[in-house]
């Protein structure tokens, strides 16, 4: 066994580790506040509607637990139990003559079968847990259709994506990294533009909002906060899921503002406004940027790491490949790039934390932090939320701030503005 097989093996182990013992310690907060509405959600939500929350948190649990053994049992298959060699030799043999379309169908067919063996697990948590508590409206035949569109966007994108990529790992030496980053970054772009007027609506309805109080009040807070978009859109989650939720998408002039027809029919018009008013927040202080900045930074460094690896005879065989290739060398990459970056999540959950106090700030300032914690309130609990959550693994897992934690300091926030 080579030092990096060893590395390779201890570095997941250790991931496992951590991520059971996180599991283990979330379970028994959960499981210790069961019986009792925490504090700051007494008289708001019912003791029924917190058990509910916190069975199903804790059935989600149990699935995140057989869904990281089966997505590390498969990562073993892929690499040292030989399934990329598998289909290496399979390209090789079909378009041995013409390495770039080999390579570029290596590729396809490892991310096709990678997103299909993803598919039993998304089953059931879909018609399983989603099922049980009640917030699944999806059927069998849109789940088929789904995973049908979605295959063939994967294909329609990702294929001239990674055969431009394998070119110039092919014909740029040296600095070859530095373009595949420039191409990965505006890929990147181009999906953000594309997603809300041609891959969104794939999968769903988007409505303009009806004339009426609700978008009036709502072009009053977008003149309020100086943000100029190409739409107000209603969403038809409902056809998949119980679950609401507000967001606005793309960038320049192609912003628009969506919101799910579930919100809708839980929150009054003040309660919309101060979740649309939070998601301008983002807009506002620029976590997009930011965020786009940021994981633009972390890839250009994951390239330069691929670079590095690329060239080491090592790195292929440790892994369970017979021969070297550019190809191979991008699905390694892919496969392994989770367990060590497993590490980072404490420090990009954080600093998603803390945009998100600032989002919430920005909205308490331009409505009402107290129309924002009633409407966080009706989420937490229309989503079964969980109230309650372990800090070891809140820190790891969660890109908002504790339920708690967040209207606590809402609630402080509402008090000194009429202080």
């Amino acid at each position: 066994m080579s030092w990096f097989t060893a590395f390779f093996l201890v570095s997941l182990g250790l991931m496992l580790l951590v991520e059971f013992w996180l599991g283990w310690r979330q379970g028994k907060v959960l499981q210790a506040h069961r019986s009792i509405v925490p504090e700051p959600f007494s008289g708001a939500v019912g003791l029924s509607e917190h058990q509910k929350a916190i069975d199903y948190a804790r059935a989600k649990l149990s699935f995140g637990r057989i869904s990281l053994l089966w997505s590390s049992a498969w990562l073993l298959l892929w690499t040292l139990g030989g399934g990329l060699n598998l289909i290496d030799g399979w390209m090789q043999t079909w378009l041995g003559g013409r390495p770039l379309l080999a390579g570029m169908g290596f590729l396809m067919l490892f991310l096709v079968l990678s997103h299909w063996l993803d598919a039993p697990l998304d089953a059931w948590r879909t018609f399983v847990i989603e099922q049980r508590f009640g917030f699944n409206h999806m059927k069998p035949g849109m789940f088929f259709m789904d995973l049908f569109k979605q295959t063939w966007l994967l294909v329609l994108f990702a294929a001239p994506l990674s055969l431009l990529v394998l070119w110039i790992m092919q014909q740029s030496s040296g600095l070859w990294w530095v373009w595949a980053w420039l191409v990965w970054s505006g890929f990147t772009m181009l999906m953000i533009w594309l997603y809300p007027t041609l891959i969104a609506p794939l999968f769903n309805r988007f409505e303009p909002l009806p004339e009426g109080r609700l978008k009036s009040s709502i072009e009053q807070l977008l003149k309020r906060c100086g943000f100029k978009s190409s739409g107000l859109f209603v969403m038809d989650g409902s056809r998949r899921s119980g679950h609401g939720n507000a967001y606005f998408t793309g960038f320049g002039q192609a912003k628009r503002i969506v919101l799910f027809d579930t919100l809708l029919e839980s929150l009054n018009d003040e309660e919309v406004c101060a979740v649309l008013a939070h998601e301008l927040g983002h807009h506002h202080h620029g976590h997009v940027r930011k965020r786009l900045a940021f994981m633009s930074a972390l890839s250009l460094v994951g390239f330069a790491m691929l670079d590095w690896l690329a060239g080491a005879p090592w790195f292929y065989a440790s892994l369970g490949m017979a021969h070297a290739s550019d190809a191979a060398a991008l699905a390694l990459f892919v496969l392994i790039a989770p367990v060590f970056g497993f590490w980072l999540a404490p420090v990009t959950n954080g600093l998603s934390r803390r945009h998100e106090f600032e989002a919430d700030a920005y909205a308490a300032e331009k409505t009402s932090a107290a129309a924002l914690v009633s409407a966080l309130v009706k989420m937490y609990r229309d989503n079964a939320a969980p109230l309650v959550t372990d800090a070891c693994y809140s820190a790891w897992h969660d890109s908002h701030p504790p339920a708690p934690v967040r209207i606590r300091h809402l609630r402080s926030r509402a008090e000194g503005l009429h202080g």
